[in-house]
């Protein structure tokens, strides 16, 4: 199934509630899990991702299917290894290609026991709940950050507690900063000092917790305001004005492409002022979630731009880096890669396909990322599989027609 893409006369100036995060609603349900919370946790995201959790939560079974839900896989991989009992925890056919070895292994250092059912180093995981000792461990600062998030968050329930080395250059460490955050609100202190980061041995207490919107949902509408040209303007609801969310970053990043924000008690207020600069340049180390977005904003701005700090998109729901590169070729743009951690546009051009159909390769972001483009290509193009944004904003459709988008299905 797809669906047809037309761009609206002129982007509506409308008010748009924002979906909260999955970030947050997954570290926040693992957390209140942990300190046997009655509080129930207010504004919970209804994506995918996070349904998958509370299924889990709410079950009587002890084996787990939790599809594509990567944050999901992680945490639970963890926090099942200090729950005593035999469980065992399987995903979707891409899940079973995404590695988890990194935090399998540091479970096993730690005291735990887990082992693979199928593929060495690969999901499905049978796991052997118990108490863990805890103590010194070592891990690339490289990886994934759920990996070392999944480790903080039962930090305090091993014997010795965590003191986490991460060795080399650390990957998105907003969001290990924004776990630590929502650790302290639930009563633990953690310290992170250079490359250690020192989790206690204690108990979380009970908190009510409430969920803040989706930074990472709102690049898709700065993009939209970017393409849609000077004088563009929109409000964007549900945002928190001082969020510890890495991709909170998407607002200083914009104001390269001619997006100015302001927050104002009607919400985040978008503005495209003309004014932007010749070519983008950004390591995206610390937010490697907003590169599609500005890939697609870059190229379709005519924008030559260069990308770095990408290794994590090659294991996320695809190859991002080559599902880009693939993707906006398709539309006449001519992308470079080293295969390993950038992605660039030099402004190289190539003959576009008569009609576009974009492959999204059930990944909720090259859906979202691409669908604002049809601002810019002058014709309506179709998004395959457009059912998969509800891994993480469910209503992306609904909310790009309020917008004044026309989605023919």
């Amino acid at each position: 199934m797809s669906i047809s893409i037309l761009a609206p006369e002129k982007l509506l100036p409308v008010s748009v509630e924002l979906p909260t995060s999955k970030s947050i609603s997954n570290r926040l349900l693992i957390l209140n899990a942990l300190s046997y919370s009655a509080h129930p946790i207010k504004n919970l995201s209804d994506s995918d991702d996070t349904d998958a959790m509370l299924r889990v939560f709410s079950s009587n079974s002890r084996d787990f299917d939790i599809g594509a839900a990567g944050t999901t896989m992680r945490f639970l991989t963890a926090y099942l290894a200090k729950q005593v009992g035999e469980w065992t925890l399987t995903g979707s056919t891409r899940m079973k290609q995404r590695p988890i070895h990194v935090l399998v292994d540091a479970l096993n250092k730690l005291g735990g026991r887990v082992e693979y059912i199928e593929k060495e180093g690969f999901p499905p995981l049978r796991i052997f709940g118990s108490a863990l000792v805890g103590g010194d461990l070592e891990l690339p600062g490289d990886v994934s950050s759920q990996y070392i998030s999944a480790l903080l968050m039962i930090g305090p329930y091993m014997e010795k507690g965590l003191r986490l080395k991460l060795t080399g250059n650390i990957t998105s460490r907003p969001y290990i900063q924004l776990t630590i955050k929502l650790m302290e609100q639930f009563g633990i202190k953690c310290k992170w000092k250079d490359a250690l980061i020192e989790v206690p041995a204690g108990v979380y207490q009970p908190v009510a917790a409430k969920v803040e919107g989706d930074w990472s949902a709102a690049s898709y509408w700065f993009e939209a305001v970017a393409l849609a040209g000077e004088g563009a303007h929109l409000v964007l609801k549900g945002l928190d004005r001082y969020s510890w969310q890495g991709d909170a970053a998407v607002a200083r990043l914009f104001e390269s492409l001619g997006v100015q924000h302001k927050f104002s008690n009607k919400g985040l207020q978008l503005t495209n002022t003309g004014k932007r600069t010749a070519a983008f340049r950004h390591d995206f180390t610390e937010e490697p979630d907003l590169a599609q977005t500005f890939a697609v904003t870059c190229a379709f701005l005519d924008m030559p731009f260069t990308f770095t700090g990408l290794h994590t998109l090659k294991i996320k729901e695809t190859d991002r880096i080559q599902a880009l590169i693939k993707e906006l070729a398709k539309f006449g743009y001519v992308l470079h890669s080293n295969d390993r951690d950038n992605l660039e546009w030099k402004g190289e051009r190539c003959t576009p396909a008569e009609q576009v159909e974009v492959a999204t390769y059930k990944d909720h972001r090259m859906a979202m990322a691409f669908a604002p483009a049809v601002l810019k290509t002058g014709y309506a193009f179709s998004v395959a599989d457009p059912g998969v944004v509800s891994k993480s904003y469910p209503r992306f459709w609904e909310d790009l027609a309020q917008a004044g988008f026309r989605i023919q299905k």
